[in-house]
């Protein structure tokens, strides 16, 4: 009889032993438990830790409550100002209801995934080539709304959207490429006329300084003399400036003074020349009486055009 009740007992051990084997669940920190009970929801969430469960009619689902990180396939599309782009991102997002992520959609994360895509090719769409370069922060809020707002349904809550990369056609590179650097061009030449200006005005104003204290000038030659020939030139040319040349002039007041007489004593080239009859024939056979008196009727006429303080000379013909 004791050995009866010994092996019941033991077989009642095995059984409860092999129940509690079929029931005992675990669940992780990072999971929360969903049952099924004859193929119907239990409104009881099992937290993480240990569970029981009736085995033979409920079924346990394990749902992990983490962040996923969702790369999302690179979409090509035309922008608004008739750009093909390529452009790829990144979706962050979790599960908040466990029982709505296995319940509503049939498989989450690749609805989340196929969402992803279509939000982005509308991004595309609707953006410039600008925005998608420069502006991706307003595009990443637009992405995150438009996939939020289907994902909550789902029990999913998006945490973070990215656009990773934006690819440009070869010939749009290099079309941005000439851009930049012709905007850079333009630019640097603005730059340099500025600099054209400034150093004009100091310039000028250099200039004013040099015509009020002409030794400024000559103080400027002898400092670009020095400049110049400490580069072991051969062959050193040296302007001499006209102010120089009146500087010296006026610096020197007895070479004027001596100068003035010399220019008094030079006849002036605007003065009249009084016009001369040729020079007597040399001596030779005697001249004639006619020639005689043309002679003596030409110095008349040259005597009434010079006035009386001209005489004009001549020589008697020799006998």
């Amino acid at each position: 009889m004791m050995q009866e009740l010994v092996m019941a007992a033991a077989g009642a051990a095995a059984a409860a032993a092999v129940y509690a084997g079929a029931a005992a669940r675990v669940v992780k920190q990072y999971e929360r438990g969903v049952v099924f009970r004859f193929g119907r929801l239990r409104d009881d969430i099992r937290s993480p830790g240990f569970t029981m469960i009736v085995p033979l009619v409920d079924r346990l689902h394990k749902v992990n409550m983490q962040i996923v990180t969702m790369p999302v396939p690179a979409q090509e599309g035309i922008t608004r100002d008739n750009v093909t782009v390529r452009v790829d991102a990144v979706v962050y997002f979790k599960v908040v209801d466990a029982a709505d992520a296995l319940v509503r959609v049939e498989d989450y994360k690749f609805a989340v995934s196929q969402m992803a895509q279509t939000s982005l090719r509308s991004i595309i769409g609707k953006s410039d080539l600008d925005d998608l370069l420069s502006n991706r922060e307003k595009l990443n809020q637009g992405l995150e709304l438009m996939l939020d707002s289907p994902a909550m349904g789902w029990g999913v809550a998006i945490d973070r959207v990215e656009i990773k990369d934006v690819s440009l056609p070869e010939t749009m590179k290099r079309s941005m490429a000439r851009q930049a650097e012709a905007d850079r061009e333009r630019r640097a030449r603005v730059i340099n006329a500025d600099a054209e200006l400034q150093a004009s005005k100091k310039l000028a104003e250099a200039a004013g300084v040099m015509s009020d204290q002409p030794a400024a000038l000559q103080l400027r030659l002898l400092q670009t003399v020095m400049a110049v020939s400490a580069e072991k030139n051969s062959t050193l040319v040296l302007p001499i400036p006209v102010e120089l040349l009146r500087f010296l002039e006026r610096a020197t007041p007895d070479a004027a003074s001596e100068a003035e007489p010399a220019q008094a004593q030079a006849p002036s080239p605007s003065a009249p020349v009084p016009p001369s009859l040729p020079p007597m024939p040399p001596p030779g056979p005697p001249l004639s009486e006619a020639y005689l008196r043309g002679r003596a009727a030409a110095e008349e006429a040259v005597e009434d055009l010079t006035g009386s303080s001209v005489e004009p000379t001549h020589r008697e013909p020799d006998a």
